[in-house]
């Protein structure tokens, strides 16, 4: 039964990854038809009123709406922000390091900006969200629209290991521990020296944690146990590296109480729906405030798209 499981999960995993491969190879995103509205959306805030109460600042603006036709494509006539590479020093793995960072229309270091980590899927690196989904079109036209509160948002490579391409037999070992290394990588080494480096607030308020499949499973994973560091935590599509709510929460009314904002979500017809639904059912049954919406479609970037639509503007407000 393991190993039926185990090739199963690996099999979806393995489809899902052709998918942005696919997208950015052919740009499929630019010009491509709307994609149909979500059939579901249900908005869990737990049932403990302190909870609610306390997470409300986000909270309260509960109602899920499908993002619009054109939400990420390229407007002409608006302010636009920058996707730069960056390299940084890892103790943890011992070299250097990259990762994509956006900054937002009129960035200046005058100014004091939010910070989103924003993690990609198990066959991608820093590249991923910029090359295979449209994470600048995105937030730039929710600027545009005064959506969204001043951040920056940090893409790096999640797979902490000294040679961290997505090449070679990806489910390897080493290459699953080097994701689940990435926590002190993240904590430890990237974190510090984006405030040693940009105007960026350094209290967990303002910063978020979010990602897309074993992203999305390293977000829960790594936000839920460090909650004195990040209060907002997203995952779109997490995969089966997500560990069991009761093993990333133990104290329910801490973690309600220290959370702003807890996103889960997921497309219909994705193989791997069952790891978001048992999440946050678990969670709804520890009472834990969160928000669980179900997008249509499979494991593929329409989703993260989406994800990253709905959880940005729902975070450092």
């Amino acid at each position: 039964m393991k190993k039926r499981m185990s090739r199963i999960v690996s099999l979806s995993i393995t489809a899902a990854l052709l998918v942005p491969t696919m997208v950015s190879a052919a740009d499929l995103n630019e010009g491509a038809a709307p994609a149909p509205a979500p059939i579901q959306a249900v908005v869990d805030l737990g049932t403990e009123s302190t909870a609610v109460q306390e997470g409300q600042n986000a909270l309260a603006n509960s109602q899920v709406v499908p993002a619009p036709p054109g939400y990420d494509g390229y407007r002409n006539n608006i302010p636009h922000g920058n996707m730069s590479l960056i390299t940084y020093n890892s103790t943890t793995v011992g070299n250097a390091r990259k990762a994509m960072v956006y900054t937002p229309p009129g960035y200046s270091p005058n100014k004091k900006y939010n910070v989103l980590y924003l993690l990609h899927g198990i066959g991608g690196d820093e590249y991923e969200w910029a090359n295979a989904m449209k994470p600048k079109n995105i937030l730039d036209n929710l600027y545009s629209e005064g959506k969204l509160s001043q951040m920056i948002v940090v893409m790096p490579n999640g797979r902490a290991m000294k040679d961290d391409r997505p090449v070679g037999d990806i489910f390897a070992p080493d290459k699953l521990a080097a994701f689940e290394r990435f926590e002190q990588d993240l904590l430890k080494d990237l974190i510090p020296h984006i405030e040693a480096n940009y105007p960026v607030y350094k209290d967990k308020n303002n910063r978020a944690l979010a990602g897309l499949s074993m992203g999305g499973g390293q977000s829960l994973n790594f936000g839920l146990k460090n909650l004195d560091t990040f209060a907002w935590v997203g995952a779109f599509s997490a995969a089966p590296n997500t560990k069991p709510v009761n093993q990333l929460i133990t104290n329910p009314a801490q973690a309600a109480s220290k959370l702003k904002l807890l996103w889960i979500s997921c497309g219909g017809s994705d193989n791997l729906l069952y790891v978001s639904q048992n999440f946050k059912n678990g969670l709804s049954s520890m009472n834990v405030p969160h928000i669980w919406y179900q997008d249509v479609g499979g494991h593929e970037p329409s989703v993260w798209n989406s994800g990253l639509y709905q959880f940005s503007q729902r975070i450092f407000k």
